[in-house]
């Protein structure tokens, strides 16, 4: 019987559409989160905290592929290492990590830094675990998906006046598109960090909100700020940006097209 591939954040953003791909190759496939669950037309569902590597062994028994989805606004790098530690002793084959561009060039060394990019500087701590941990590896990285500036859009609307960073542009990237690309790497050879993937189009960050204020017709002024700190400055210059690697199909515009025909905000 061929062993599953394990999955962790696999009911998140990503893993959410990572899963059915990977069902779709053939592939048995084990989810690791916080609360277990019925199985479900071949995915298992096991509880393990990667936080505290509570039930990570158990989870990674088996298992050959690993593909690394967890994360949070920091401590990815705690949970990488508690995740590769239980993984080499397993004997794991291959590890896919799904990590994010600008990791390694958006400098975090303030507290204004941290508080506002240590997203950043987590990622790439996490990354270099991964990549030290003696498991052949593949990195990816990719700029912010669109439900994440969606999200961060929406939040904003709620005040009267809503706050963007002046001169600071995102590169937005459709999830099922990453996701289609981290499973093909994942089922393939281990290959180290591969070239990045970014969306079709960078906007300023006040074109974000309006096109969301837009398509919900609402209304809502729009105050420029600079953001302070050297992660600050390095993003306004672009460092989160993937511009000769806009590989990305869907476009800020047609996510939004979608979320409204669907209905609700």
């Amino acid at each position: 019987m061929e062993a599953p591939v394990l999955v962790t954040g696999g009911t998140g953003t990503l893993g959410r559409l990572v899963v059915p791909r990977l069902r779709a190759a053939g592939k048995d496939v084990r989810v690791l989160s916080r609360n277990s669950g019925d199985p479900q037309d071949g995915v298992e569902y096991v509880a393990a905290d990667l936080s505290t590597g509570n039930g990570v062994d158990a989870a990674v028994a088996g298992v050959e592929i690993i593909i690394h989805l967890a994360g949070s606004s920091k401590g990815d790098e705690d949970k990488a290492r508690n995740l590769v530690d239980a993984a080499a002793q397993a004997g794991v084959r291959h590890l896919a990590y799904i990590s994010v561009v600008g990791a390694d060039r958006i400098p975090v060394v303030s507290g204004i830094d941290r508080a506002m990019f240590g997203y950043f500087r987590s990622k790439l701590l996490a990354e270099q675990i991964v990549a030290e941990s003696g498991i052949p590896w593949t990195i990816l990285r990719a700029t912010q998906f669109h439900d994440l500036v969606f999200m961060t859009a929406r939040q904003m609307a709620k005040m009267p006046v809503v706050p963007a960073f002046a001169g600071v542009r995102f590169q937005p990237i459709d999830a099922d598109e990453v996701a289609a690309r981290l499973v093909d790497l994942a089922l393939g050879p281990p290959a180290g960090l591969v070239p990045e993937m970014g969306g079709p189009r960078a906007y300023e960050m006040k074109d974000l909100v309006r096109g969301y204020l837009r398509a919900y017709g609402k209304h809502r002024p729009i105050l420029p700020i600079k953001g302070p700190g050297r992660a600050a400055r390095a993003v306004r210059a672009g460092a989160n940006l993937a511009l000769d690697r806009a590989v990305g199909h869907r476009t800020w515009e047609d996510f939004l097209a979608g979320r409204a025909a669907r209905g609700g905000v």
